[in-house]
């Protein structure tokens, strides 16, 4: 899955993790009934470590609501606000923060009100007014003296800063909650927003230091969603990485976690990664499964980008099993929404610059009503002319040069097609022998670096010259290709399979002992065995000898191990065929 295809996925999480941050509330109200106090401070302490538990708190709160004291009553619209917002419900949480934000006396709860709304204006791609509103926080930043409002304020404008490709931005203010973290609050929420900034920015790695840290500072018993959110994200490196076990090992490890706390985005991701890493492991039955399960879920628009890499696992998988009708309708629904993924990515960044482009505008009146001198006015209005038409050329040069990267990007496609084409035996679609020897040999390579063992098993089918004048070329291009499907079944995606020539084939069986090399091989020798050729009511027997050699004995070289194997193939060709020869033992 190409990397720029999880951005808008990364900013749903950090849209989610960022409301949890903003959340927690100074909830030091002086006249309160203690039964209420009691209700705050253990709905405070239940908002993420239990979300059941929460409501139950928070429908407590709510029966009483005529009983409690103003105070205590905007504290409360704000916790049904949060709440709104965990279920999704984005038009009520959005009605209730601004009636806050606008009628609230208390300015550190309409700080906190007002950075959960930066937060959901993004989420819901309202993103003019979202960078808008970030702007006035900034500038606001400076004079807030309440931490627990910094904290906040910080952590929502690094989620914004993200959302809008400044990723210099989101890391720093993520980095300035760090080091401003409120006595008692948990070091977890800014770790886990700096982790996503460095996401989408695409600088995190499996084996990131941020990612361990906030692994360490976000435990599963103490902070499940937050911890959740996190293996998603190690979940989803993996896969990029090539690492799907470890990917699918992950899900099934916060699979309670999911069912418990019960977070949307988080539970589509999960699904997703799933579909994605059985599709990557070759169990395409139960990949498409999950992946029709997500589509049976019928998420909101907010949730494309989910929908966008489910229909690709089911577009790969239908065109792997040769559907092609349902791969047309996969691939026509995957391409649909990955345009919208490329429009909101443009409308972010026109949106971004619209708001910029306000402010400085906003500054320049402000400079010029500070003027009586008309031509200071007037020339101000020539410039403000100019810098309209300079957007107007900018606007024309974003779109010839949007067209560029798209022809570029076709042209691109089409090298990267031919290119693969070179590199595969026409008859078999395995690599010839020229891309097999030069990918054995850098893959050696690396494996030496790292120590890592291999085995090459050099294949050489039986007496294949009287099926060719026994029954015609024709008959043995389709022997040859039983036998590639035949060996491709026991072989995984790391390994690298090749014609070296004729009925000749090349396996390199990568991270592989001598006693799996000898088992994958024996195994490839019998299932070619039991594969029969029909032709004109007569079966076709097919039989096929193995030489092998390993990089313990024969080390890392490419052409040693070549020797080697051919060594052990002649041996086994002598030792009357449909045999395994590896050293000095053979297995029939």
């Amino acid at each position: 899955m190409p990397r720029w295809s999880i951005c808008l996925r990364r900013y749903a999480v950090l849209a989610g993790l960022a409301s949890y941050s903003c959340w927690q509330v100074g909830l030091a109200v002086t006249s309160i009934t203690d039964n209420a106090d009691r209700l705050l401070k253990q709905a405070q302490a239940l908002e993420l470590t239990d979300h059941p538990r929460f409501l139950l708190e928070l429908a407590k709160l709510n029966q009483q609501a005529s009983r409690l004291t103003n105070d205590q009553q905007w504290h409360l619209r704000y916790l049904n606000a949060w709440e709104a917002m965990y279920e999704s419900d984005y038009a009520k949480s959005g009605v209730q923060l601004r009636n806050i934000i606008h009628h609230s006396n208390d300015a550190s709860l309409v700080d906190h009100a007002a950075a959960l709304l930066l937060t959901q204006l993004g989420f819901t791609r309202h993103y003019e007014e979202a960078f808008d509103l970030a702007n006035k926080l900034a500038a606001r930043l400076p004079q807030v003296t309440n931490v627990a409002s910094r904290f906040r304020l910080q952590l929502s404008l690094s989620s914004s800063m993200g959302l809008a490709g400044q990723t210099d931005l989101a890391v720093h203010y993520a980095r300035m909650a760090m080091g401003e973290i409120p006595a008692g609050q948990n070091p977890c929420y800014p770790i886990t927003i700096l982790v996503d900034a460095l996401d989408i920015g695409h600088r995190l790695r499996s084996d990131s230091p941020e990612l361990k840290e906030a692994f360490a500072v976000c435990p599963a018993d103490k902070e499940p969603v937050y911890n959740t959110d996190l293996t998603l994200t190690l979940a989803t490196q993996y896969l990029h990485e090539g690492q799907p076990r470890k990917a699918l090992a992950l899900l099934d490890q916060i699979a309670p976690s999911l069912r418990t706390n019960g977070y949307a985005p988080d539970k589509l991701t999960a699904l997703v990664r799933r579909a994605q890493a059985l599709a990557a492991l070759g169990d395409d039955a139960a990949a498409r499964r999950v992946a029709l399960k997500v589509v049976s879920t019928k998420p909101s628009n907010n949730f494309g980008s989910w929908l966008k890499d489910t229909y690709q696992v089911l577009y790969r998988i239908a065109k792997k099993q040769g559907d092609a009708a349902a791969a047309l309708n996969y691939y026509e629904k995957y391409a649909a929404l990955d345009k919208a993924y490329l429009d909101d990515i443009n409308a972010r960044a026109m949106a971004y610059e619209t708001v910029q482009q306000h402010l400085l505008a906003q500054k320049l009146e402000t400079e010029k009503l500070g003027q009586q001198n008309e031509a200071l006015r007037l020339q101000q209005k020539l410039d403000a002319k100019t810098a309209e038409t300079n957007r107007l050329y900018l606007t024309l040069l974003l779109v010839v040069l949007g067209f560029g990267v798209i022809w570029m990007l076709r042209l691109k496609r089409s090298q990267l097609r031919f290119k693969r084409l070179s590199h595969l035996d026409g008859l078999t679609t395995t690599y010839n022998r020229q891309h097999f020897m030069d990918e054995a040999a850098r893959t050696l390579r690396l494996l030496e670096k790292r120590q890592g063992m291999a085995c090459l098993a050099i294949i050489d089918l039986d007496h294949f010259k009287r099926v060719n004048d026994s029954h015609g070329h024709a008959m043995g291009d389709e022997v040859l290709r039983r036998t590639v499907d035949a060996s491709r079944e026991h072989l995984r995606p790391i390994d690298l399979f090749g014609r070296l020539g004729g009925e000749e084939f090349g396996i390199l069986l990568v991270d592989c002992s001598r006693e799996q090399g000898v088992a994958i091989a024996e195994r490839i020798r019998a299932a070619i065995e039991d594969t029969e050729v029909e032709c004109d009511g007569m079966v076709i027997a097919i039989s096929t000898s193995i030489g092998l050699a390993f990089t313990d004995s024969s080390g890392h070289d490419l052409r040693r191990l070549c020797t080697d194997a051919d060594a052990a193939l002649y041996r086994a060709k002598r030792g009357g065929r449909n045999c395994v020869m590896a050293g000095e033992s053979i297995t029939v």
